[in-house]
């Protein structure tokens, strides 16, 4: 059975205090970081190249919701796949086994921006190469809003005790994952893409 933290703990994960650093971020800094550059965006996606306010629209919920399934993927093939060797598994731990580990340290639930800005940068040129600058810049403020509303619901399901139905089951499900079955329920923000593919709890494991 894998060791897994039932406390706030966390463990050091490399020996250079600067890398260390880099892997620890309070929840408020993704809104510090991303804010800025969502608004930004959006404001050059009107101002700059005169899209009209229904086409933005139409793209920045898109982009919202292009994010749900980039959430599913990310979290089941990239951040659940486990490279053979020792070195494929302090990449996988460096990266989510961690989390699975010492699930409620607060450092640790949201993505520091060393990792979320390579991914970002990533994303948006790859939104600008399929849909042009104009396009991208609106479609991106979508994605990375439903990336904000990811990261600070996965903070809360660790951290926050709801009296909502809506949220108890959205926390049961997450908590699922991490403490009954790691291979189903990647959906963290929402199960939608579990339902569509398959990969929900079924009601006993729940």
């Amino acid at each position: 059975m894998n060791f897994k933290s039932n406390t706030q703990d966390s463990v050091r994960m490399f020996k250079s205090n600067f890398l260390e650093s880099l892997s620890k971020v309070h929840w408020s800094v993704p809104l510090i970081v991303w804010v800025p550059v969502i608004i930004y965006s959006g404001w050059l996606s009107i101002n700059m190249f005169t899209i009209t306010i229904a086409a933005f629209l139409f793209f920045f919920i898109g982009g919202i919701f292009f994010w749900t399934f980039a959430e599913y993927f990310l979290h089941r093939f990239v951040f659940h796949w486990k490279p053979k060797g020792k070195w494929g598994e302090r990449i996988h731990f460096i990266f989510h086994g961690v989390h699975h580990d010492y699930p409620n340290d607060a450092k640790r639930l949201v993505m520091p921006p060393s990792m979320g800005i390579p991914l970002a940068g990533f994303f948006y040129f790859f939104f600008e190469l399929a849909l042009g600058t104009q396009k991208a810049l609106a479609f991106f403020p979508g994605f990375m809003i439903g990336y904000l509303i990811y990261d600070l619901t996965h903070y809360a399901l660790h951290h926050v005790n709801f009296k909502s139905n809506f949220w108890k089951k959205l926390k049961q499900h997450h908590m699922t994952h991490h403490y009954n079955d790691s291979t189903r329920g990647f959906g963290v923000s929402s199960n939608v893409w579990d339902k569509i593919i398959g990969t929900d709890f079924n009601k006993k494991t729940v």
